[in-house]
């Protein structure tokens, strides 16, 4: 895994926090890694401070592994400030440079709030909502550091919901097969020790139980359910909508 660098990347999942990224959507980025596909995260701080961890150094560390576990080409960390995340001008160019600098095609980030849980996921939200925008923007080179605008082709969110079903509000859903890499996801998120210590166990049981349920409703094993802004278009209805029965 490389933390920096020049490397494009075909996509790129924004977290406010070390391990967002992780519950969110670790499995279909595992998946996607094994695919072949140039995988990077991004968190916007360094989740510190927090009850149980001695110092970010520490966090960090978890960070690395999990990305390792995971299987991702890179992971950024932009240092903005945990707890008094905001979204503003310079953490929206922030982000931006890191998508002119790394090209993604897709982008995913929060999507809606994540109520009696950090109010930083919401202002991630906007941050890389406005980000995408300012990644294309041209005539405003002196705050890219020279970096050429690039368009990004799609940008698809993620809840962190764990203690209900309901959705925000999107205009569509997608649910991802995650259903081989299922385990490597809960690796993953059990690289962060200082998070989910002894007393937090429940954690794990919770995502599994969400990624099953996710899954079961598109007929996969596991799946992780993603929310899309704008209409998703078929060339052939039949080999979307029964795809055992259609012509080839």
């Amino acid at each position: 895994m490389s933390a920096d660098g020049d490397m494009e990347l075909d996509l790129i999942a924004v977290g406010a926090h070390p391990d967002d990224v992780e519950i969110a959507c670790g499995g279909t980025l595992a998946r996607l890694a094994r695919k072949g596909y140039a995988v990077g995260i991004v968190d916007l701080t360094d989740g510190e401070p927090t009850p149980n961890s001695p110092g970010p150094d520490v966090r960090l560390e978890e960070a690395r592994k999990a990305a390792e576990v995971l299987g991702v080409q890179m992971r950024i960390n932009l240092n903005l400030p945990n707890r008094r995340l905001f979204d503003g001008f310079e953490e929206r160019v922030a982000l931006a440079r890191v998508f002119r600098r790394h090209r993604p095609k897709v982008v995913l980030g929060f999507g809606g709030k994540t109520v009696l849980a950090s109010p930083d996921h919401y202002q991630a939200m906007l941050i890389t909502d406005a980000a995408v925008f300012y990644s294309r923007l041209t005539k405003w080179d002196e705050h890219f550091d020279g970096l050429p605008p690039h368009t990004i082709t799609n940008q698809l969110s993620f809840p962190i919901a764990l203690h209900g079903l309901d959705l925000p509000e999107a205009s569509g859903y997608v649910i991802a097969d995650m259903s081989s890499t299922l385990d490597v996801k809960l690796q993953a998120v059990r690289c962060y020790q200082t998070q989910f210590p002894a007393n937090k166990i429940g954690i794990y049981s919770a995502v599994e139980t969400m990624n099953r349920y996710h899954g079961l409703t598109a007929g996969f094993e596991a799946g992780e359910l993603f929310l899309t802004y704008r209409s998703v278009g078929v060339d052939d209805l039949m080999r979307w909508a029964s795809p055992t029965h259609a012509r080839t």
